[in-house]
């Protein structure tokens, strides 16, 4: 029998799984499908953006898909039936934050767009995972959510509750299916070094700094590894959690 230690340097943690992941062009998306893939899994890469990234793993096929469209996910079902037959992850990792709005100014038509990508995207891609696998396998989903959708803030009223939607979202499905071989788990990621993160206002940025103990910004590699731990057999009875990873930011 292999000790602890043989385990972890040998053992690939997702080996012949078939992967999903959304928002992999680039940032926590694109660090969750390489981590997936050098882990053993064939990842399906999604992203609206419609240029290939270019991934060195050639277990990562990119596939474009706008995550708030239901035809684009029915898609992607046809083409998953067709091929491997299965999904064994998925990772809702695509999600956007254009305004800053507080509720006093925030626009219809930024609150639908914001709530189609964050919110509708991840019901559609659970929807379409879960009704592949219901009666077939096991199936882990991991949402990531938001430090914000779990203490407040000031300003971005819609991030936020799109954010919030997507944890009870997450539970409600992992409460429905949990005898039925299907996880769901979300984690919720605090100040992280993406692209999202590099364009927000600088003193925004600072102020979450400033209240996160550990006193600097995470790396999309440090959530990948959560994901990681939540899409393996490792977290077989793990479901309905909420895992943050954000330097204690919630914690206080």
């Amino acid at each position: 029998m292999l000790t602890i230690e043989e385990w972890v340097g040998t053992a690939m943690r997702v080996e012949g799984k078939v992967a999903v992941v959304t928002g992999a062009h680039r940032g926590i998306g694109r660090a969750c499908a390489e981590i997936l893939a050098r882990e053993g899994a064939q990842v399906i890469a999604c992203d609206i953006l419609a240029d290939d990234p270019g991934y060195d793993s050639a277990a990562i096929r990119f596939r474009r898909l706008d995550v708030g469209s239901e035809s684009d996910w029915q898609a992607l079902a046809g083409a998953i039936e067709a091929g491997p037959g299965r999904v064994d992850i998925l990772v809702n990792a695509a999600g956007i934050a254009p305004t800053k709005a507080g509720a006093h100014d925030v626009t219809l038509t930024d609150w639908d767009h914001i709530v189609r990508v964050n919110q509708t995207g991840v019901l559609l891609g659970m929807r379409m995972a879960s009704a592949i696998m219901l009666g077939k396998g096991s199936l882990s989903i991991v949402n990531i959510s938001s430090i914000w959708g779990q203490v407040g803030g000031t300003g971005q009223i819609a991030y936020h509750a799109s954010k919030g939607a997507v944890i009870n979202m997450t539970r409600n499905a992992a409460v429905t299916y949990a005898k039925q071989g299907i996880r769901v788990n979300a984690i919720l990621p605090g100040l992280i070094d993406t692209e999202m993160v590099r364009i927000q206002p600088p003193a925004m940025n600072a102020a979450t700094l400033s209240l996160t103990p550990m006193g600097r910004i995470g790396l999309p590699e440090e959530i990948a590894a959560g994901v990681l731990f939540l899409a393996s057999d490792e977290a077989s009875f793990v479901t309905g959690a909420t895992l943050a990873i954000d330097g204690g930011f919630t914690a206080q």
